[in-house]
């Protein structure tokens, strides 16, 4: 198993991040923190951590504050930053103090599985140890930059996918084929179809809406706003 230490100041988000974890085959969630001093405790004291979720936003330090930390006090866990946090510079930051990854939020379940499989991985390509050559060289290197994100069905375009996942995360609340349509441009069948791949591969949950009379509205919002 690959224990992992989800770091993030909204409990309730640590606890769903937690339970994403937990359902990755080969990947088991410790108990969470929800600050920079509870991360750094848990790091000392748990009897291993392979890999932190790390948030960048914590109450007392920055995300960026316990990786430099850690790698002080000689712990060499790996870490991918999960975080609303999107500049270039702590993005860069980040890099430069050896996290593996990066994943904004919000994210769906699939995002982040899609994280712990490519780390799992690598984990697998390291795990041989010896000598590599350089063709061994760039798998390890890429084994983290493979795409994570499903093959769209022929007929479907990415530009038109990104419009509709762009107008569910920025709303408030479930939007309808039509509202989606008023906000991307597109007709309301294309908003429809979108939306139903997002619901097929768990990026969007589809929710009823029951008026006086008539078929309930369907609606959809995305995944987690975690």
């Amino acid at each position: 198993m690959i224990e992992v230490l989800v770091v993030d100041d909204d409990v309730r988000v640590a606890r769903v991040n937690a339970a994403y974890v937990d359902k990755v085959p080969g990947f088991h969630a410790v108990a969470p923190a929800h600050s920079a001093a509870e991360a750094l405790e848990r790091v000392e004291t748990l009897a291993r951590v392979d890999l932190v979720l790390m948030d960048h936003y914590l109450p007392d330090e920055t995300g960026l504050d316990v990786v430099r930390e850690m790698r002080r006090r000689g712990h060499q866990a790996d870490v991918i930053m999960v975080t609303a946090a999107r500049d270039v510079a702590t993005v860069q930051a980040a890099m430069r103090h050896g996290a593996l990854q990066y994943l904004v939020k919000p994210f769906a379940f699939a995002g982040l599985r899609g994280k712990l499989e490519a780390y799992a991985r690598l984990r697998r390509t390291l795990d041989g140890g010896g000598e590599a050559e350089q063709a061994e060289v760039d798998r390890i290197f890429g084994a983290l930059s493979e795409s994570t994100e499903p093959q769209l069905p022929k007929g479907h375009s990415p530009t038109t996918a990104d419009l509709v996942r762009r107008a569910l995360t920025a709303a408030e609340g479930p939007l309808s084929a039509q509202e989606i349509a008023e906000r991307t441009g597109v007709s309301r069948q294309t908003a429809q179809r979108y939306l139903k791949l997002l619901e097929r591969t768990g990026r969007a949950t589809l929710t009823l809406r029951y008026g006086d009379a008539g078929r309930p509205e369907h609606r959809y919002v995305w995944a987690t706003r975690a």
